[in-house]
């Protein structure tokens, strides 16, 4: 696996300051929102420590810390508007796409700084690989060469060793013997579940550690859903997984911890509760948290 040449900022399982640990960097309307949900201990993969991220004048989301725990599966959840999408973006520093966009905060891929100066953001999401809402295969590619795209990007020149891969990739994304007699077909050609799990073998073919999926099944039928719900369990055992749903009885169903967000009266997105999954929905300790997943509000 290719690893980016970043220098630790602290260990990855170090536990966040306690100024942190107590506010999750947020306003006291927030204060209660621990960063850090999993037991002492836990392998983390991403640190998130008071993040913040602009468009322009906008601030999207403000003062957000969070720990994301290695090979689980995390939900961001939380009304429309709320920041989860531009949160995950921070990740994988996809938001630079956006014009006038900016950040602000740390965070720690393996307890190394992604916004480090020097820091390549090419290899930033290799190692942090992401999935759409609507699936996106390269329309002019065959189902292949659309699996391979990310490995000739990285300069894998190897024909065996990308055959290889795509293979694996197609595999483990529950999608190879679906499509193994006809790997030159267009990728546009499949049906939509099929095109999604194409961009999830697409993303894990170049071998992340973090895997982001913003609402992967929004425009997928209750069947193509499950196989994409039963995929990401199975990934999980391999990456770490990060997904924003807005379908609560998915989050319920697939991730390990689930976080909430919420617009403040500034008009950013603020973490008002991080915790167990099988927590937040049983015994969720804000009361916000209780109405936005029994549908009072959202």
């Amino acid at each position: 696996m290719t690893h980016l040449n970043l220098s630790p900022v602290r260990p990855s399982d170090e536990p966040l300051p306690d100024m942190l640990r107590e506010t999750g960097g947020a306003s006291a309307e927030f204060a209660h929102a621990a960063p850090r949900p999993m037991p002492e201990g836990t392998p983390i993969a991403l640190s998130a420590h008071n993040v913040g991220a602009w468009y322009g004048s906008k601030k999207a989301i403000s003062g957000i810390s969070m720990e994301i725990a290695k090979n689980a599966v995390t939900a961001l959840i939380g009304p429309s508007g709320c920041g989860k999408s531009t949160y995950i973006r921070c990740f994988n520093r996809m938001h630079e796409f956006a014009p006038h966009a900016r950040v602000e905060g740390t965070i720690l891929l393996e307890g190394a700084d992604v916004y480090a100066p020097g820091v390549d953001p090419a290899r930033v999401r290799q190692r942090v690989g992401m999935v759409f809402q609507k699936p996106n295969p390269f329309p002019t590619m065959s189902v292949v060469e659309n699996v391979a795209a990310g490995l000739r990007f990285m300069g894998v020149r190897n024909r065996a060793e990308i055959s290889d891969r795509v293979e694996e990739a197609l595999k483990l994304a529950a999608l190879w013997d679906e499509v193994k007699s006809d790997l030159k077909k267009p990728g546009i050609a499949l049906s939509g579940g099929q095109q999604q799990r194409l961009c999830i073998a697409r993303t894990i073919a170049v071998e992340p550690e973090v895997v982001l999926m913003d609402e992967p099944c929004s425009a997928l039928d209750p069947v193509a859903t499950l196989k994409i719900e039963d995929l990401m369990r199975g990934l999980a055992e391999r990456y770490t997984i990060i997904i924003v749903t807005h379908n609560m009885q998915q989050a319920a169903r697939v991730s390990d911890y689930t976080a909430f967000l919420l617009m403040a009266g500034d008009g950013a997105g603020h973490l008002v509760e991080y915790r167990s999954t099988a927590d937040i929905f049983t015994n969720p300790h804000d009361k916000r948290t209780e109405d936005y997943i029994t549908g009072r509000f959202g």
